[in-house]
């Protein structure tokens, strides 16, 4: 930017990820407004929320950024995967509509409810400072110069750690602070008082977004007493409100049983509930047969890599409940002739995703229809392969069930037992799962996913469905 005009006119923003609060020189000096434009991404708890209510104030602070983006909003990831619960608040189970409002949306709130978009901080030295007893307080004005709003935090270290980068030490202790209010705002006799502390003791509660009695102001002067672990908001907003909602509905475990025949979705959306780990999963309309809409994985070649997960040139996708043990899944599978993958899996008991998927055990259902081959691992990456066999009965479209109980699985093709196979992984529990054994095309339709009495039921009800052929129907002569 420094040495091409051109570029530095076209660029309004700078952003760094997970800056730790702290902005380079280089940045600083661009004169250009510098964002943290992904950050947070801690587990939401109180400590998560400490972490959070220190960046949104420390980030311009300690680094001039006047933007905190939080990765992510709302944390929707299954458990056992990655980032589990790394959102402001939760909301992990679309099927029961469950959802947790977490500590960083009420600590959150002593900043948004105040401020809005145009709003500006104070200078350095007259607004925003750290604290002589330790924590940081930031000062905005609404663009026209009628309205301020003060946001002190005090959250010890402990109490305030990110997942990145490392924290230093410090210390914070209880403290009185002055109030100052010069210029235009020196006539003002009061400010609105806006109160949190997150609890981190069994038996003592958490005070949320508590309002106060106003801070009485003198000549533009008021003490504040303060402790560790705290949020406070004064402004001269009056329209805070701690807003109130009906209790979410229950928690439920996942559904079972599960079918998606992927019909209801538009042209390249992402199906629902199906976690994609690498690869990407997107519906399309079928060319053949009665198959409708499909879901298809169309990564064809391995992308440029983020973690070693991408690395393994495989493709997964995972559904359900990581604590599933005895489970059956069945899918329609078809792999075509261009840019095609050369194999594909359903599987169960999928143990982990994210940048650890290449370590993922579990019981994998690998068909290679231009082989003839079939394959059983305990492992995604195949280096734990229980049985290889042939089948050479592969179609265009091929209907894939598996069945797992304590230490067996059963599996078919298109209506055949081709093996039931001793487990001897370490796998006990874990997702269900589809996937493909390399990067290219491969289409999926019509999963099933259900408890292991019903599946076994379902398998031999495919199995007399294409065992019964009725070539002559007897008639009345």
């Amino acid at each position: 930017m420094f040495k091409n005009a051109t570029l530095n006119a076209a660029i309004d923003y700078i952003g760094c990820h997970y800056p730790g609060t702290y902005s380079t020189k280089q940045a600083v000096n661009t004169g250009k407004q510098l964002w943290a434009s992904e950050d947070y991404s801690t587990f939401n708890d109180n400590v998560g929320g400490g972490c959070w209510a220190r960046i949104l104030n420390q980030n311009y602070v300690n680094g001039n950024m006047t933007s905190t983006i939080s990765w992510n909003l709302i944390a929707s990831y299954y458990m056992n995967l990655p980032f589990y619960r790394d959102g402001l608040m939760t909301a992990v189970e679309p099927w029961s509509g469950n959802y947790i409002i977490e500590s960083p949306i009420w600590l959150t709130a002593h900043t948004t409810q105040f401020t809005s978009v145009g709003w500006k901080y104070l200078r350095h030295g007259s607004g925003v400072g750290k604290l002589n007893g330790g924590g940081s307080y930031v000062a905005l004005i609404s663009p026209d110069g009628k309205d301020f709003t003060i946001v002190i935090e005090t959250f010890s270290h402990d109490h305030s750690i990110c997942i990145r980068p490392p924290l230093p030490k410090y210390t914070v202790s209880p403290q009185q602070i002055m109030i100052d209010l010069k210029g235009s705002f020196a006539g003002v006799t009061q400010l609105n008082t806006w109160y949190s502390k997150p609890s981190y003791s069994t038996g003592v509660e958490d005070i949320f977004f508590l309002k106060k009695a106003p801070l009485a102001l003198t000549n533009g002067q008021g003490q504040l007493d303060i402790g560790v672990d705290e949020v406070w908001t004064l402004t001269t907003i009056n329209t805070g409100v701690k807003g109130s909602f009906p209790p979410p509905p229950a928690s439920a475990e996942f559904p079972l049983p599960y079918s998606d025949d992927f019909e209801s979705y538009m042209d390249s959306q992402e199906p629902s509930n199906l976690a994609q780990q690498t690869g990407s999963y997107e519906v399309f309309n079928s060319t053949s047969g009665d198959h409708g809409k499909i879901m298809r994985q169309v990564v064809t070649e391995q992308p440029v890599s983020w973690c070693s997960a991408e690395k393994l040139n495989v493709s997964l996708s995972v559904i359900g409940d990581p604590q599933w043990a005895d489970l059956y899944i069945e899918c329609d599978v078809r792999i075509g002739n261009v840019n095609n993958t050369d194999g594909a899996f359903i599987a169960a008991r999928v143990t982990q995703g994210g940048c650890q998927t290449f370590e993922a055990e579990g019981v994998y259902f690998f068909i290679f229809p231009s082989t003839n081959t079939i394959k059983l691992s305990n492992d995604l990456a195949q280096t734990q392969v229980v049985f290889t066999g042939s089948f050479t009965g592969f179609k265009e479209w091929n209907k894939l069930s598996l069945a797992v109980h304590a230490k067996l699985a059963t599996a078919m093709i298109n209506g055949e037992k081709v093996f039931t196979q001793n487990l001897t992984g370490k796998a006990n529990e874990g997702f269900a799962g589809l996937g493909t054994s390399s990067f290219g095309l491969a289409d999926f339709d019509n999963l099933a996913i259900m408890n292991i009495d019903d599946g076994l039921k379902r398998m031999e009800e495919i199995r007399v469905k294409k065992d019964t052929k009725l070539y002559f129907k007897p008639g009345k002569f």
